[in-house]
């Protein structure tokens, strides 16, 4: 498919909900699965139901300190007239009562407890001054979980709780899906890792997009820089191909150096070339030979904008992960926030806590390129298209784009 870099302009920009449906179109679960340990299994998707190989508990417990008694025996126990048992070592028989921890397991022949503090310890004898029903005070086996119980389904995604619980049903590995594989490419010229001189700048893009990867659940592989040469460029991408997804940083505009898209136009088909965000609009999202493309702006605040919209949800859905939004917080906004219609706006803010609760206040840097006004927010506040701005004392909802999941 061929892509004019020159006319493709960004007249009509496609709306960011379309665009993403696009994209997820060639983005299907990529299957691969893998057993590890569950010391190694945080954060990772589930590939199948995990069901409960034991009980737990896997035995009648005694939910009080107290006695194991037959519940039959203390029957019209009371202050005035306990019921006096024969203290008894490991089993209960009948008239006898043994003593037990939270937690133990349940003599034989009991079938409830008595709390310790409606007894009294006479030596070889208890006083017991509260009459118990059958099963009181006791913990039933599989009264947390049940055996054969499934706890978890795909999409699930592991927490430590989760890990906790799988080891207490006897789970020692589990079988989870490959983490997706992401390759990362940095593109300009004017890019250098360090020591730059006058004309050139430091690369950072693909850094930051690499390690958000990996925090969204992906291997990624940090690339070297390539320059904007349409053959290097083609290699590199082709060469990574066999990769879930490919990311380039840079080179996705319309500028005679923005050589990405044409390239990707080449090799297969870009399927969105400008959206109506900002910052961010001249990002680019293609496939090749099956694999997600993604031709993310150069400017570094636009190309995190891209890479939370845009790869995040594609990783979620090629490694099995639940799409779930960001985490966000509630927050009054303390200036207005201007927008254009049409046009779905991120605005950098910071957090703090106000008098009436949590503020966010807009950073007064708010060019694309301003990386501090990312590393230096909290979050950011949405404006939706279809509203032009959000007015100051207005209640909002700031995401937390940058929280570990």
């Amino acid at each position: 498919m061929s892509h004019d870099r020159t006319s493709a302009g960004f007249k009509d920009r496609t709306r960011v909900a379309d665009a993403r449906e696009r994209l997820l179109t060639h983005a299907s679960r990529h299957g691969r699965t893998e057993r590890i340990p569950l010391v190694e299994a945080d954060g990772r998707a589930v590939a199948g139901p995990l069901t409960a190989p034991n009980p737990v508990p896997g035995y009648d417990r005694a939910a009080m300190d107290g006695y194991a008694v037959r519940a039959a025996d203390t029957f019209g126990a009371s202050g005035r007239s306990p019921a006096v048992l024969f203290a008894g070592e490991d089993e209960v028989g009948p008239e006898e009562a043994v003593r037990v921890h939270t937690g133990s397991e349940l003599p034989a022949g009991a079938d409830a407890v008595v709390m310790v503090e409606e007894t009294e310890d006479l030596g070889r004898e208890v006083e017991v001054f509260d009459a118990v029903a059958e099963g009181e005070n006791v913990g039933p086996t599989g009264e947390d979980v049940a055996q054969g119980h499934t706890l978890y389904e795909p999409p699930h995604r592991l927490r430590p709780s989760d890990l906790g619980l799988l080891k207490s049903v006897g789970l020692a590995d589990v079988e989870v899906f490959e983490r997706p594989r992401v390759s990362v490419v940095p593109t300009g010229e004017e890019l250098v890792q360090a020591d730059p001189d006058p004309g050139e700048v430091i690369e950072t893009n693909g850094l930051t997009v690499s390690r958000l990867a990996e925090r969204w659940g992906a291997d990624a592989t940090y690339r070297e820089i390539v320059t904007d040469d349409e053959d290097a460029l083609a290699a590199a991408i082709e060469r990574d191909l066999d990769h879930d997804v490919v990311v380039t940083t840079g080179g996705s505009s319309v500028g005679e150096r923005d050589l990405v898209p044409e390239v990707v136009a080449d090799l297969g088909e870009v399927l969105v070339h400008g959206v109506a965000l900002k910052p961010g609009h001249p990002v680019a999202l293609g496939v090749a030979e099956g694999t997600p493309v993604l031709m993310l702006p150069g400017y570094p605040v636009a190309c995190i904008v891209n890479a939370v919209q845009f790869l995040r949800p594609v990783l979620k859905e090629i490694g099995g992960l639940p799409a779930d939004p960001h985490p966000t917080r509630r927050a009054t906004l303390t200036r207005k926030l201007s927008s254009e219609p049409g046009t779905r706006t991120f605005a950098r803010v910071r957090l703090a806590e106000g008098k009436d609760g949590l503020a966010a206040e807009p950073t007064r840097a708010s060019g694309s390129g301003v990386l501090s006004s990312v590393a230096l927010a909290d979050g950011w506040a949405v404006v939706p298209e279809s509203r032009e701005g959000i007015d100051a004392g207005e209640t909002i909802d700031v995401e937390l784009w940058e929280v570990d999941e």
